[in-house]
């Protein structure tokens, strides 16, 4: 796929690697929409795009507040005049134990990184059918395929996304509107605490750069790929997990209760 002159909707896009992902995307000629929470970070994103001599649509919102999903929707196709790629990138995790997570907690993650992107693709996608062309893509995790103690509702979440977008996919067999599953493995952002990147330290985890996973992810959808996984030996665990789970539970003991000590 070539990315020059497309029109791409990416949420998130002032976290690390959203940032990153603008900058990748801009680079290869894309027209974007850039949506976020913090409308300072997203000016400051607008104008580091434009000292490289792109320029972007920004939209400042909280994609959980009623009315959001339609909004961003509209905005993006009267910006661009529609929308051919969106990527679903917004997202929250806890490194905690479940039965200290809060209902309420629970409710926001499950509600970031489950059902807003569900939503948004269903707010998307009638324009892509009406058209006959668009591309779909879900910034999930190893996490989705693979469980780990202590991100519980993490894994429920991403475990979704994964699923809905298998799914999905095959929903549209013959359509000519693709759908990329992105996992990375831990990526060097503020979505992990200081006691989650210890924890990772300790258990001899390598956390990637964002412009890596960034570059990746463009890689992927440049090669019109179904699913990404990134990183090893946490890709090759996320495959045994589903013939073997019962082994990986058993290769997780250390790490296990080592994670307990960073709690």
């Amino acid at each position: 796929m070539d990315l020059k002159e497309k029109r791409i909707l990416l949420t998130g896009a002032t976290g690390g690697l959203g940032q990153e992902l603008a900058i990748a995307l801009a680079r290869r000629g894309a027209e974007l929409t850039l949506v976020g929470r913090d409308e300072a970070k997203l000016l400051q994103l607008k104008n580091s795009l434009f000292q490289i001599g792109k320029s972007a649509h920004t939209i400042g919102i909280d994609l959980s507040e009623t009315g959001a999903i339609s909004h961003v929707s509209k905005a993006a196709r009267r910006y661009m005049g529609g929308v051919d790629i969106l990527i679903n990138n917004a997202g929250v995790m806890d490194f905690i134990k479940f039965e200290q997570q809060t209902p309420e907690r629970i409710e926001q993650m499950i509600e970031t990184n489950v059902t807003i992107p569900i939503q948004l693709t269903n707010a998307i996608l009638a324009e892509f059918l009406l058209r006959g062309t668009g591309h779909l893509v879900f910034v999930g995790s190893i996490f989705g395929s693979l469980g780990f103690p202590h991100f519980a509702t993490y894994c429920a979440s991403k475990f979704a996304i994964h699923g809905f977008s298998q799914s999905l996919r095959r929903e549209l067999l013959g359509t000519n509107i693709g759908v990329t599953y992105i996992a990375p493995r831990g990526i060097k952002t503020a979505m992990n605490d200081a006691n989650t990147v210890a924890m990772w330290e300790k258990t001899n985890s390598v956390m990637d750069e964002p412009v890596v996973v960034a570059n990746r992810i463009v890689r992927g959808l440049e090669k019109n790929q179904q699913e990404v996984f990134i990183g090893q030996p946490q890709s090759f665990f996320a495959w045994l997990n589903a013939v073997c789970p019962k082994l990986v539970s058993s290769g997780t003991k250390k790490d296990t209760a080592i994670a307990r000590h960073f709690l």
